[in-house]
């Protein structure tokens, strides 16, 4: 969190402002990260709906109030991530389709350990946008990064190839696929692809996103296993936290990563963590539900 120190010099006002503004920004989008984590865990059997009161209860074990939750949920209702619809005579929230969809691809790549190896090769997504459609170009390169690709030139973009690449649908999904093509490569020449690696992907920002990961989860779990809401939480929030990372990260091989790559001790805290938490996470939520 943003520490904003008080001043009375006037000079000082707008800064200190902004950093507020920033924090309660930020706690606003950490607080729709944990809604739609929770919805992604545990709403999909039932098609993506968890009444109002299931929603409440179990924000307020991640020590989220009322009136916060519900405006947050009301901020994922305008952006079409929900919609309101009752089930069985009580109130509640649905995933929409755009937002299934999205979830369901994100599950191979967050639940993935296995990293690539230079021999999978890459994909290549080669682009071209009309200037008069810019705003789509913006839009493509946009959902590029968040698909994990990194930019070797201006219209090519490359990504660590995986069985369950998902680049191809989800173009598809945006109707993007009018402005690419996808290619499956390998590297024949030239220079060093360990080197090329630092300049398509931000190593040293991803490096301190991992640590701040490590630093968040590695103390946070006693020798025995929580259950019930400890459990819960702790799991929502490690999910939470992981799910962005394996997009900065799309699984690069560690061959081509610096030594005792940071990723590979964090990718072993998720799952280690995931493993004793899952379970007894699940249980509570169906506990809860049930009640």
């Amino acid at each position: 969190m943003t520490a904003v120190a008080e001043t009375n010099d006037p000079a000082a006002g707008a800064p200190a402002d902004k950093n507020v503004a920033d924090d309660s920004t930020a706690r606003s989008a950490r607080l729709r990260h944990l809604i739609i984590t929770v919805y992604g865990l545990y709403a999909r059997h039932d098609g993506g709906w968890l009444s109002v009161a299931t929603l409440i209860r179990l924000l307020a074990d991640l020590g989220i109030e009322e009136p916060a939750a519900r405006s947050a949920i009301s901020r994922l209702k305008r952006r079409g991530i929900v919609q309101a619809r009752r089930n069985g005579g009580s109130a509640g929230y649905q995933l929409s389709a755009g937002a299934l969809a999205i979830l369901g691809e994100g599950d191979a790549r967050i639940f993935r350990r296995r990293r690539a190896t230079p021999a999978d090769g890459w994909v290549l997504a080669v682009f071209s946008v009309p200037e008069s459609e810019r705003h789509r170009r913006h839009v493509l390169r946009s959902e590029l990064t968040r698909l994990g690709f990194g930019m070797v030139a201006p219209g090519v973009w490359i990504v660590p190839a995986h069985p369950q690449d998902t680049t191809a649908g989800t173009l598809e999904r945006l109707g993007l696929d009018g402005y690419a093509d996808l290619f499956r490569a390998e590297h024949l020449a030239f220079g060093d692809p360990a080197a090329k690696i630092r300049r398509w992907w931000d190593l040293d920002e991803l490096e301190r996103q991992y640590e701040a990961f490590i630093g968040a989860h590695e103390p946070a779990l006693p020798e025995v296993p929580p259950s019930g809401r400890e459990a819960f939480a702790g799991y929502v929030r490690l999910v939470t936290d992981w799910r962005r990372l394996p997009y900065l990260d799309p699984g690069l091989p560690a061959e081509l990563l610096p030594r005792d790559w940071v990723g590979i001790r964090a990718a072993d805290l998720f799952f280690d963590r995931r493993e004793r938490l899952e379970e007894p996470a699940r249980a509570y939520v169906r506990a809860v539900m049930s009640g």
